[in-house]
């Protein structure tokens, strides 16, 4: 494959409930620091969620904010910084030639739950609803006030791919600069799931919202005792580039994208099939050519719900089994999870393994479910190995839809 062929992360945005840069996100996974508090909302009182503290101030105006949406601000807050890591001149960067992917799992929920929440306070008087509605609650809303923000006049789309869409924003962007249509792709996904109490209602009476005496231990994958999700808020969106025009400009490299897949598992609405996550693995290990033994860390996808976990590990030993050196983690333990951004946000958490050869833990589990028992699972305290050459990414959704990125050390 020659280098124009090859696709490379050079840059890195990201806003989490436990860290707003790479570097204290990573710190923070290595040190057992979980971002899930107490959370009071609209109709539930109080409950557990993973909470956002960056700065929308730093690239948007109070009236930006007032106009704008709470995906679209995590999303700009994350594409600015991610183009300012990159290194890139962007005011010299011919914008047309830039495409903005974003997967998200649903949105415009937030605003239409404020705006119906507003009008039954004024005895329904249609002449309150805000004419900012439409451009809040359009599907491309949160792709579309990136380009607006960074005057980027290149193609731009939001991907709805529910909980797999981090991924998917970042399948998107290798796609789109392989077929040359942009010259640098800003992908991944974002999350503003936790400013609608519906979201926390349904899982609620689904009986799969997690609950805790010590919001920090709330979010425990694996464990014995998981009884449902952590619902978070956050970003995380990469700089894209051909690996030509990352050596032209002498930009640093994270990482290569070395194999991706998507299938759907046409089964239910939530639930899981652990046959089709398993397909979807081995096909992105066989579109990339690579052993299953190859891969020496799988991030899962797994969100402490009894039967999400069990699912999913039962694909994982089905494609891991005969690895002796393949070692599996989680990041939704420390952070939740946060939907249309986990996928995006994980693989961030992971990154740095290629450099200090360190895997960070799954934390929270005191008694590990026997069904969940995969080999070399890391808990609890960080591992250090050999080497780190391959990541795998998983990030499994609603309606059945699966997505595994691949990526591996540049070099």
């Amino acid at each position: 494959m020659n280098n124009d062929e090859r696709i490379v992360i050079t840059g890195v945005g990201l806003t989490s409930p436990n860290g707003n840069t790479l570097s204290e996100f990573r710190n923070n996974l290595l040190n057992a620091v979980s971002g899930v508090q107490k959370f009071t909302t609209r109709y539930i009182g109080e409950t557990l969620a993973g909470i956002c503290n960056f700065d929308p101030l730093k690239y948007q105006k109070k009236k930006d904010l007032r106009r704008g949406t709470r995906a679209g601000s995590i999303s700009i807050y994350c594409a600015n910084e991610a183009v300012a890591d990159s290194g890139i001149d962007f005011e010299k960067f011919d914008k047309p030639r830039i495409g903005v992917y974003i997967g998200t799992t649903e949105h415009g929920n937030v605003e239409t739950e404020n705006e119906i929440y507003n009008l039954s306070q004024f005895d329904y008087d249609t002449k309150i609803w805000s004419h900012h509605h439409n451009p809040r609650t359009v599907a491309n809303n949160p792709a579309g006030e990136v380009t607006l923000n960074m005057k980027i006049t290149g193609p731009h789309y939001t991907i709805g791919g529910a909980c797999a869409a981090g991924n998917l924003g970042i399948i998107q962007g290798v796609q789109m600069l392989k077929l040359k249509e942009v010259d640098l792709a800003i992908a991944g996904g974002v999350s503003e799931s936790i400013h609608t109490f519906g979201i926390f209602a349904a899982f609620r009476n689904e009986g799969a919202l997690a609950s805790h005496p010590d919001p920090t231990k709330a979010s425990r994958p694996f464990d014995s005792a998981r009884n449902g999700i952590v619902i978070s808020e956050g970003g995380c969106l990469y700089t894209l580039e051909r690996l030509s025009d990352a050596l032209a400009r002498g930009a640093k490299i994270y990482a290569e994208i070395a194999s991706y897949a998507s299938n759907s598992d046409a089964l239910d609405f939530v639930l899981p099939n652990s046959e089709r996550q398993a397909e979807c693995i081995t096909l992105a290990l066989k579109r990339g050519g690579i052993a299953p033994e190859q891969i020496d860390l799988v991030n899962t996808h797994a969100t402490s719900t009894p039967q999400g976990d069990v699912s999913e590990c039962n694909a994982v030993k089905k494609v891991f089994g005969a690895s002796e050196k393949t070692y599996v983690n989680n990041t939704k333990s420390f952070i939740g999870h946060t939907m249309g951004a986990a996928g995006a946000l994980e693989l961030a958490g992971n990154l740095d393994s290629f450099n200090d050869c360190v895997i960070h833990p799954t934390i929270n589990i005191d008694n590990l479910d026997p069904a969940c028992d995969v080999k070399n699972l890391v808990v609890n305290k960080p591992k250090k190995v050999d080497k780190v050459e391959y990541i795998l990414n998983n990030s499994f959704g609603m309606i059945g839809i699966n997505s595994v990125l691949i990526v591996k050390k540049y070099k």
